[in-house]
């Protein structure tokens, strides 16, 4: 888990330098985390799908300001996330100040987004658990590949090992997470 949270702290840090693409793989890499954190603790899949989109939103824009000398990434996003359900919970209602600064519209929530938000939700201490169980190497691998996707050679060049080794310890990665999570996988 050391290796996410320092792969988050680069995302963050590739994003503040101007690639927006880095963003995205932290978005992405950490939504299921941000929505379980919220399902968590409003019980309301509308209400989290709200507070995440609000999260990342403030973490969007307050990306190139974040420090790593004043904490890791992770840290920094579930304090915005934290200050979100704060702020929520002390209003009533999510607020949409960054959203109306990002120019975006509220998007209908259906039951289709509802089934998502709490499957991904449930998704994600089940995954960290099936990931934990990996060996170290073989977590390593997948998440590099998988989650920040990242091409073999990189992988390889940073394990100090070969390409066809990494492509063996994802491949095993997979199967045995395939074989932890089930029908979720």
């Amino acid at each position: 888990m050391e290796a996410m949270r320092r792969d988050a702290d680069r995302l963050l840090e590739r994003f503040a330098a101007g690639d927006p693409d880095a963003f995205v793989a932290f978005y992405r890499q950490h939504l299921p985390a941000i929505l379980g954190w919220f399902l968590r603790r409003t019980g309301d899949p509308e209400v989290t799908a709200d507070l995440a989109a609000e999260t990342f939103c403030a973490a969007l824009l307050a990306a190139p300001r974040y420090r790593p000398d004043k904490g890791s990434a992770l840290s920094w996003l579930y304090a915005i996330a934290g200050h979100k359900l704060a702020d929520s919970r002390r209003h009533g209602i999510v607020e949409a100040r960054a959203r109306r600064r990002l120019a975006l519209t509220p998007l209908p929530i259906d039951d289709d987004d509802v089934a998502y938000v709490t499957e991904m939700a449930a998704l994600e201490p089940a995954l960290d658990d099936a990931l934990r169980a990996l060996a170290p190497a073989q977590r390593d691998a997948v998440v590099a590949r998988v989650v920040e996707d990242r091409p073999y050679g990189e992988i390889a060049e940073r394990m100090q090992c070969s390409e066809l080794v990494v492509r063996q310890r994802v491949a095993r990665g997979l199967q045995a997470l395939r074989g932890r999570l089930g029908k979720r996988a």
